[in-house]
């Protein structure tokens, strides 16, 4: 069976040979080809501990501020673009520290896998002055301890990032 990607990046199935969107770009192709999208995400706190989500335009699912990369990006070079992109932040690279490499199923393409390389900003809180911008529809501020979580959370955040976070605190 032959896939139409389309500008939302989910799978269809369709009769002819796949079709790539104007807005779809080669690396978008590559990484849905092979069932997974690379992203970088970074964790930004205000001075009460709680972390910045975002919900992008056209979904309903609250993840970190971050994104794809370009050719050639490492990727806090990623996550330092994408704050400012998404945010309005101007973050350091190094003010980031890397959380891990997590994975988990995408939250806004169906059938697919996300992986997300996250950061933590450790430096002085610098989003609270932070607006949505580009693609952000909504920003809102999360306790990662809150029991139970909300329930529009992305599955990378709530099931994978989320509990590293508090695994970090807990051996701190």
């Amino acid at each position: 069976m032959d896939v139409v990607l389309t500008t939302d990046h989910a799978l269809e199935a369709a009769p002819e040979s796949p079709v790539l969107p104007a807005a779809l770009t080669a690396s978008d192709a590559v990484q849905l080809e092979q069932g997974t999208i690379h992203v970088s995400a970074v964790v930004i706190r205000n001075s009460g501990g709680e972390v910045l989500t975002v919900r992008k335009s056209g979904t309903d699912r609250f993840m970190l501020p971050g994104g794809k990369p370009v050719p050639g990006e490492t990727p806090v070079q990623t996550a330092v673009r994408e704050c400012e992109e998404e945010l309005g932040v101007e973050l350091w690279p190094e003010d980031l520290r890397a959380l891990g490499t997590f994975q988990a199923v995408a939250a806004n393409e169906p059938g697919l896998l996300v992986t997300g390389e996250v950061f933590v900003h450790d430096a002085a809180p610098a989003a609270v002055d932070a607006a949505p911008a580009a693609e952000i529809a909504e920003l809102r501020w999360l306790c990662p301890a809150s029991a139970p979580l909300p329930e529009d959370l992305a599955p990378l955040l709530s099931e994978e990032i989320l509990p590293a976070l508090q695994a970090e605190v807990a051996t701190a």
